[in-house]
This record gives C-alpha cells, sequence and structure tokens, in this order.
C-alpha cells in the first residue's frame, strides 16, 4: 500500500511527522494541565498545624489503619451525631452504631465522639 506521503523527499517526510508529533505532544500537555485544574488531588487540602497535632494524638490512641478523612461536609441531624467539615480526619471506634447499624459508624474526632455516614468517609 502507497504511503499518503510516500511521494515525499525523505527530509520532508521526516519534517512532517516531526511537526505531526510536537503537535499532538503539545495537545496532549494541554489536557494533562487541564485535566490537573480541574480535578485536584484528593490530598490537596493540607492540614493545619492544629489538624496534624490532632491526627498525631488520634494515631497514637487508635493506630494509623483507623483514620479515615471525612469526603463531603456532614451535618449531624440527630442526637450523638457529628458534624464535621470536609477534609477532617477521624478514628474509627466502631463500623455500627448501637443499633447495629453499619451505615452510621462511631468515630472520634480528636475530641468529641459520634456517628457518622460511613458513605462519606474514606481510609486516610
Amino acid at each position: 500500500p502507497q504511503l499518503p506521503h510516500g511521494h515525499m523527499a525523505l527530509p520532508s517526510f521526516w519534517k512532517v511527522v516531526e511537526d505531526t508529533l510536537q503537535q499532538s505532544g503539545a495537545q496532549l500537555r494541554s489536557f494533562c494541565q487541564a485535566f490537573e485544574t480541574v480535578t485536584p488531588s484528593p490530598g490537596a487540602q493540607p492540614l493545619t498545624p492544629a489538624e496534624e497535632r490532632k491526627v498525631l494524638s488520634l494515631v497514637s490512641k487508635h493506630g494509623p489503619d483507623k483514620l479515615y478523612q471525612v469526603t463531603s461536609n456532614i451535618s449531624g441531624s440527630k442526637d450523638l451525631d457529628l458534624t464535621l467539615l470536609r477534609g477532617q480526619i477521624v478514628a474509627l471506634l466502631q463500623s455500627a452504631d448501637t443499633k447495629g447499624n453499619t451505615s452510621r459508624w462511631l468515630v472520634d474526632a480528636g475530641g468529641p465522639r459520634g456517628f457518622v455516614p460511613a458513605a462519606k468517609l474514606r481510609p486516610y
């Protein structure tokens, strides 16, 4: 089969290939930059020194494998529910509430303890 640029002299052909690759590379780079600005990395929220101290105390009390990060703001509606902000770190105490409901977890928020929706937590 005949290539579309088969009739060109070799140096001109390589120039076309190079230009095409450069153009594709530039498009890929701009796409990557656009993607990064739209989706900040999950750990993009730096912890304040106070939060850091709280996290260290939670780790020493409960161990690192019990830490979870709040994925979106939680406003507690029932008694014993906690109100937490997105990005806060909590330690899991029990993966069920007093009635055995596993969609509400008992957590230590570095002082206050209470229930939060399990769906709004992810391992830290």
